[in-house]
């Protein structure tokens, strides 16, 4: 039987089988090829990828600790508060996003251009936008619903007290980054270290979900010396002085003489730490500490001081002054007040003499009264506590000519800081101690309060030089150049000084600085002064016309809040008396025995306990001790005291009573921070 031929269409389907049958091994080869490629040779680098979609890390700065003054009060603190952030490798179209939130937040062309170079980097996954918005900002921006767009909570810096001690507190930049004053110079230990969290996105890239990879620490809290009070009180001064005098600006330093911690510091102009951004940057100075000037007759208790150790006048002594005038080379030196012929060196500092106080740093000489500018903190910075503190300008005395040695004995061809003079002027009020000025009083840091000490930089003079000068001083005011800072019921040392201002071929006729330096009471000092005008153009220039009426309009007002007791015709002191060692025996019955104050022996040095005491008893033991009282609460019974019993009284100018109705009761929240 013949072979029966296959249809042609068996063939086809066959050939059509084959090549489909080596298509899709072909195809599942290459699957499976790319399978092992991307699961294998590229997962680590896939798996990357996809977590950094998915996910970013971001850092957190850390929380900068709180700035408080000596009674607690807060004056630098960190809130939190949204700011604006975006992630570019979600953002498809830079150019847009940027258009849709600058049409929110208004954005200058700058800005414009900058966040589009920001958003069109997709490598990166972090791109700040616009910092510490408002809540309600920060709404309208996420209604926008812009992917990759998002608002995070940050701590920003605050000064609840805005103006208020900008110059000792200093600002921090757009990166919580203290840049001067306490938050530059103490950025470190202030600030905290910086944490990372890691962020899960959503497809739009909005933020789900975070996890803390490193947390954020909190940075030490600093208790200054500044009391608000006194600082408001040296500012508003300040204000109506240079108001009054149509100064170009101004600088006050009130000082605990004994213990050099600066209870205020004011300079004019000033900031707003809070936007100390957007602030001239002449305002942002710091005068107190960074400026220097030629001090003028203010320099003169240095002179004095010199004189008197040295032996070279006493203060009977007479001078001839000249009448008042002095040839110094091609130039000719005049005394404003008086024309005499001769005058006692107590008048030559009382009535400013510049011709006295040639005659006798003459007799001093340049290696004499070098030494003493030396041993009274001039020429050098004296507080550890200030950036960019200015040395002054002193010159050595090889290179003092005769005349520059006649131009420094009256307070030229020398500058100085207001600082400098603040701690100079402290050593005469407190017997002969140079003490470092400071405005940190300690450091907290996890509930733990740690105290700087007091530094004791050198002698200046012996206690008894110390005296004199403070009795020629008192004259000064009494009946001198400085009448004008007389305070009733007060006694005060003070010296006035005026200085011409110094400009390109010489000193300027229209220009200068009026100065006025003391201390209050001036045998039992609380408050050392310093008052510095810049060019006061008003009716007087004079620093015994323009700046001691400043002096005592902020003395009194401090005197009177502390309750400083007078010093003239001061009450007489009320006498408690003394325990008997072995203490006292409370009754079986009926009412205790009134609680009684052991004061301090002759030997004996401490504050005693003053708790339990009526607050009449309390006043009366703290006059007797020449301490100054300061009372909080209300209420006839004292339930808690600072400093503690047991301080040493040198140290204890100032004592804090809580006051309550009831022996228990009132006690400090936290008495730590006091």
């Amino acid at each position: 039987m013949a072979d029966i031929p296959a249809p042609i269409w068996r063939a086809t389907l066959k050939r059509r089988l084959i090549v489909t049958a080596a298509i899709l091994g072909l195809w599942s080869g290459v699957i499976q090829a790319r399978l092992v490629y991307l699961q294998v040779i590229k997962h680590e680098a896939l798996t990357a990828e996809a977590a950094s979609q998915q996910s970013s890390r971001q850092p957190v700065p850390g929380r900068r600790g709180e700035i408080r003054d000596r009674n607690g009060s807060v004056m630098a603190q960190s809130v939190d508060m949204p700011s604006i952030k975006a992630d570019p490798s979600f953002i498809d179209d830079p150019v847009a996003t940027v258009q849709a939130l600058c049409g929110l937040l208004g954005c200058s062309a700058e800005e414009r251009a900058t966040l589009i170079t920001r958003f069109g980097n997709h490598k990166s996954q972090y791109a700040p936008v616009r910092d510490y918005v408002s809540p309600e900002m920060a709404k309208r921006v996420d209604d926008l619903e812009l992917k990759g767009v998002y608002n995070r909570l940050e701590s920003r810096r605050y000064y609840p007290r805005r103006e208020l001690a900008a110059h000792v507190l200093g600002y921090v930049d757009h990166e919580q980054k203290g840049v001067a004053g306490i938050e530059g110079k103490y950025n470190d230990r202030i600030r905290g270290l910086d944490g990372v969290v890691q962020v899960v996105h959503d497809r739009r890239g909005d933020p789900i979900r975070t996890r803390v990879d490193k947390a954020p620490t909190v940075g030490e809290s600093v208790e200054l010396t500044i009391d608000q009070y006194a600082q408001d009180v040296a500012e508003r001064q300040l204000l109506i002085g240079i108001d009054e005098n149509h100064a170009v600006g101004g600088s006050v330093v009130v000082m605990d003489p004994f213990s050099g911690q600066v209870l205020a510091l004011a300079n004019l102009p000033t900031f707003n730490p809070n936007i100390a951004r957007q602030t001239r940057r002449d305002f942002l100075r710091n005068r107190a500490v960074q400026d220097t000037i030629e001090p003028g007759s203010a320099f003169k208790i240095v002179t004095a001081s010199a004189a008197l150790e040295q032996k070279v006048v006493t203060p009977d002594q007479m001078i001839n002054v000249s009448g008042g005038r002095i040839r110094l080379g091609s130039s000719v030196v005049e005394d404003t007040h008086f024309t005499h012929d001769l005058i006692s060196f107590t008048d030559v500092i009382v009535n400013s003499s510049n011709v006295g106080a040639i005659r006798v740093g003459q007799l001093l000489g340049r290696d004499s009264l070098s030494d003493y500018i030396k041993r009274f903190g001039f020429g050098r910075r004296m507080s550890r506590d200030f950036p960019g503190e200015s040395w002054g300008l002193v010159h050595p005395p090889q290179k003092l000519s005769d005349g520059d040695l006649a131009r420094v004995s009256m307070g030229y061809t020398i500058s100085v800081t207001p600082l400098q003079l603040a701690a100079a002027v402290s050593s005469i009020a407190n017997g002969g101690e140079l003490i470092q000025p400071r405005v940190v009083r300690a450091w907290i840091k996890d509930g733990v309060r740690q105290e700087e000490p007091k530094v004791v930089l050198n002698r200046t003079v012996a206690p008894n030089i110390a005296a004199e000068v403070t009795a020629i001083m008192e004259g000064v005011v009494e009946r001198g150049t400085g009448k004008q800072a007389q305070i009733d019921n007060y006694t005060v040392a003070g010296k006035t000084g005026t200085a011409a201002k110094a400009i390109q071929g010489g000193y300027s006729t229209t220009a200068y600085n009026a100065s006025f330096v003391g201390f209050v009471p001036s045998r039992k000092p609380v408050y050392a002064i310093v008052v510095v005008l810049d060019s006061p153009r008003g009716a007087s220039y004079y620093g015994g016309a323009v700046s001691a009426p400043i002096f005592r309009r902020i003395a009194e007002q401090l005197l009177r809040h502390e309750g400083v007791p007078r010093s003239i015709n001061a009450p007489p002191p009320v006498l408690v008396q003394r325990a008997p060692d072995a203490g006292h025996e409370v009754p079986a019955s009926g009412p205790a025995a009134r609680p009684f104050v052991r004061l301090p022996r002759a030997a004996d040095s401490t504050l005693p306990d003053l708790t339990g005491l009526s607050a009449r008893e309390a006043l009366a033991t703290m006059v007797r001790l020449g301490v100054t009282p300061k009372l909080h609460g209300t209420g006839g019974v004292v339930v808690d005291q600072r400093p503690a019993s047991g301080t040493p009284l040198a140290s204890a100018t100032t004592v804090t009573l809580w006051l309550a109705r009831e022996p228990r009761g009132l006690r400090p929240a936290d008495a730590t921070t006091q």
